[in-house]
Order: C-alpha cells, then sequence, then structure tokens
C-alpha cells in the first residue's frame, strides 16, 4: 500500500474526532438534566444518563488506549456506529421520532461521506436508516407533559420521511464534495511534488554549471602543458603516444563539462541569469524539438517594452505544460505567439490538433477529467497537466484562457500577464 491509499484508508483524525464527541456528550448532558430539572419534563432519566455514560467511556478509550493520532476505516465505523445508536437509544426513551433532537441522527453518516470510503458511508447510513425505522415505531412517549399532545398520521409519518430524504440528500453531496476536495488534494500534492523535483533539478544544474566553470581553468592548464611536452618529445614514439592519449581525455573532460553548463555557447550561463519570456518560450521549445519531429512556429510582436524577468522555475514549468499539451495532441503544428505592449504581456499557445472534446470544455483546468466518448478518452489524458501549469500560472499573477481556437482547429491557451505584475519578479 503506497502513501495515498494509505492516508485514504485511515483519514479521521483522533483528536479532532475526540473533540467533536465531547461537544456533542456535553451537548446531551446539559439537554437531559435541563430538561429534567429545569422544565420538570417526566422520562427515564438515570438510564439516559448512563447512555451517556456510554459515550464518555467510548472517548476515553479513545484518549488513552487507541495510540495512533488516525483512525482507520474500520475504526471510525465502529465509533460512528455507536454514536448513532447512543442517540438511538436517548431517543427511545424520549419520544423517538418526535422528538425535534431526531436530526441529530443524520450528522455521524454525513460526516463519513466526506472522510471515510463509500462502503463506511454506505454501512452507516444503512444503520442510520434503521434506526429512523426503529423509532417511527418503537419508542417510549414523549416526556410529559408532551405526551398529552396529539398529532395527525399524516404529519407523524412526514417526520421520518423527511428524515430519510434529507439523509440520502446530504450523504450524495458530502459525498460529491469530499471527493472532489480530495481529488483537489492530491492535485495540489503533485504539483508540490513536481516542484520540489524541479527546484532539485535546478540545484543540481546550477553546481554542475558551477564545476564546469571551475575546472575549467586547471584542464585549461593541463591542456596547454601537454601540448607544450608533445612538442618537445614527438620524436619519442612511445612518450608521444602517451601524450596523444592525455590530450585527447582532456578534450573529452572539456566536452563533458561543456554538456554540464546550462547553455554551452555562453559562459557562466547561470540558473538565475534574467530573461526575457521571449528566451523562456525559445528554450523550452528546442527542448521538444529535439524528442518531437511537429513544427513550433514562433511569432513574436515584441516592442520595445519588452523587458528581463527572473527565471522563476514556477512560470518555466506552467509554460512548459501547456507547450508539451500542444506538441502531444496536435497533428503537425504548434502555434506560439508572443505580444507586449505598455500594459501587458500575452502569449498564445495553438495546436492543429482535434481539441477540447466538448463535453469538458466547461471543466477545462480542474483535475482528473474524462470525457463521456470512448474514442476521445484514448487520446486524453486526466487534465492534471492543465490543472498543474494553471495553478503555477495564476499563482505567479497571470490570467489563464482555455478554448478551442477559431483559426487552427485544435486547442488554444491564452496567458496574459499585467507588465506591473511581471515586473515584480525581476
Amino acid at each position: 500500500m503506497d502513501l495515498k491509499q494509505s492516508v485514504r484508508a485511515a483519514s479521521l483524525n483522533k483528536s479532532t474526532y475526540i473533540n467533536l464527541r465531547w461537544i456533542g456528550i456535553l451537548g446531551q448532558f446539559i439537554t437531559i438534566n435541563t430538561v429534567k430539572f429545569i422544565f420538570g419534563f417526566e422520562f427515564d432519566f438515570i438510564l439516559s444518563n448512563l447512555i451517556i455514560f456510554i459515550g464518555v467511556l467510548s472517548n476515553f478509550y479513545l484518549i488513552f488506549f487507541y495510540k495512533k493520532p488516525i483512525l482507520s476505516n474500520v475504526t471510525s465505523f465502529n465509533f460512528l456506529s455507536l454514536d448513532i445508536l447512543q442517540l438511538s437509544a436517548l431517543l427511545y426513551l424520549s419520544g423517538g421520532i418526535l422528538n425535534p433532537f431526531s436530526i441529530f441522527l443524520l450528522i455521524p453518516s454525513v460526516f463519513a461521506a466526506s472522510n471515510l470510503n463509500i462502503k463506511t458511508n454506505i454501512a452507516l447510513i444503512l444503520i442510520t436508516l434503521a434506526s429512523i425505522i426503529i423509532l417511527t415505531f418503537y419508542h417510549y412517549e414523549l416526556p410529559k407533559p408532551l405526551d398529552e399532545y396529539s398529532i395527525s398520521l399524516y404529519y407523524y409519518y412526514a417526520i421520518p420521511l423527511a428524515l430519510i430524504i434529507a439523509l440520502f440528500f446530504l450523504n450524495y453531496f458530502a459525498f460529491i464534495f469530499g471527493q472532489e476536495t480530495n481529488l483537489r488534494k492530491d492535485a495540489l500534492d503533485k504539483i508540490q511534488e513536481v516542484i520540489s523535483k524541479e527546484h532539485e533539478l535546478v540545484s543540481l544544474g546550477g553546481q554542475a554549471a558551477a564545476a564546469a566553470h571551475s575546472f575549467g581553468t586547471p584542464l585549461s592548464t593541463i591542456k596547454i602543458i601537454s601540448h607544450d611536452l608533445f612538442d618537445q618529445f614527438k620524436d619519442n614514439d612511445d612518450v608521444k603516444k602517451d601524450l596523444e592519449l592525455l590530450i585527447s581525455q582532456v578534450n573529452r573532460c572539456n566536452d563533458i563539462l561543456k554538456k554540464l553548463t546550462l547553455n554551452p555557447t555562453i559562459e557562466d550561463d547561470f540558473i538565475d541569469k534574467n530573461k526575457t519570456l521571449y528566451d523562456y518560450i525559445s528554450e523550452i521549445v528546442n527542448s521538444f524539438k529535439e524528442i518531437s519531429n511537429k513544427n513550433f512556429n514562433i511569432d513574436t510582436e515584441q516592442d520595445s517594452n519588452s523587458f528581463e524577468i527572473l527565471k522563476s522555475v514556477e512560470i518555466v514549468y506552467g509554460l512548459r505544460n501547456f507547450i508539451g499539451n500542444a506538441n502531444k495532441f496536435s497533428n503537425e503544428n504548434i502555434y506560439i505567439a508572443i505580444k507586449s505592449d505598455s500594459q501587458k504581456t500575452e502569449i498564445t499557445i495553438e495546436d492543429d490538433g482535434p481539441g477540447i472534446p466538448k463535453d469538458i470544455i466547461n471543466k477545462i483546468g480542474e483535475p482528473y477529467i474524462k470525457t463521456l466518448k470512448p474514442k476521445d478518452n484514448k487520446k486524453t489524458g486526466l487534465g492534471l497537466g492543465i490543472f498543474i501549469g494553471k495553478t503555477l500560472l495564476e499563482k505567479n499573477s497571470a490570467k489563464i484562457t482555455i478554448r478551442n481556437s477559431e483559426t487552427r482547429g485544435g486547442a488554444e491557451v491564452k496567458i496574459e500577464w499585467e507588465n506591473k505584475n511581471l515586473k515584480k519578479l525581476v
């Protein structure tokens, strides 16, 4: 079981759940004693307090004997079931389904819907449903003097019906919202993982470039000395062969170190050098050209307002995700337009592919989305790349518009910055 599965299988925080149970137990205790001693209602007061005491003991068990900080699904199910049964017992002694506090029967299953797995949730729904039905037909009368009031059967049976409808309705929405929240959390965790890896690579690249720069001088000295020795001993065949080998290995070392630099044609081109967005786009496109046979068309309308910004891992990775998507889904051509004026800078990425399926275009930018068309499912991913790119760029003040291109036929991504926000990155 990997970490993600482990988290999903044990998703209730013990301390939070214990605190919530203390609130519930305290509320039950105050209600029971207020009704008895202030309002003077007559019911089985002692047995009701004993039932509340069971909740107190179960909380002490969680505090002192359950050592794990996270409750597993099985443990969560056991204690949430106990909560339902405990409240059902209190309601049984005080009017059953007519007791206005019967609405609290819905809480444990709704709580489970957004925090635990579907099987646990269904089991708790069934227990709650059984409790509502049993309390409808079997219970003590309401505490005196409330038992003197007569209620129409229509109204009487409308109460459990309303509770059952609310039970399914609230659980459905809690499950849907909880699932979406978990998916988004997973996607955001992936962003953090990706960015941390990118920072590691950047750090490694910077160290490699620094190493190449540092080794350059001693290798140049060795090369000069070896050439001088070669000139002196070129008539000596034995020494000559060794010197030729030495010179070739020095040249090889220079070639290897040259590849470790970030830009082999420019000395000391380290990772934090300021560049324009056009330079970043060019670097990203060149990296794709090495592995792709598709045509990248870059059109720039930059004017005198073009300016350099600090190289940001988040911006570079976000742009790379969108360009990578265009490369993946295009037929032959990817079109990238860069415009800049005194107010804003705009990058448009288009492709000549099939475009975004119509049934998911309104959801684009959300993680883990799938088209309903089987033939398109094979061509599309889960939307995670777009979600990551969109999140990273929006974090850096970009405005993202994603739609199908009106001119190219494929997808179109428009990324806009206010120049004042981009200049903050310098």
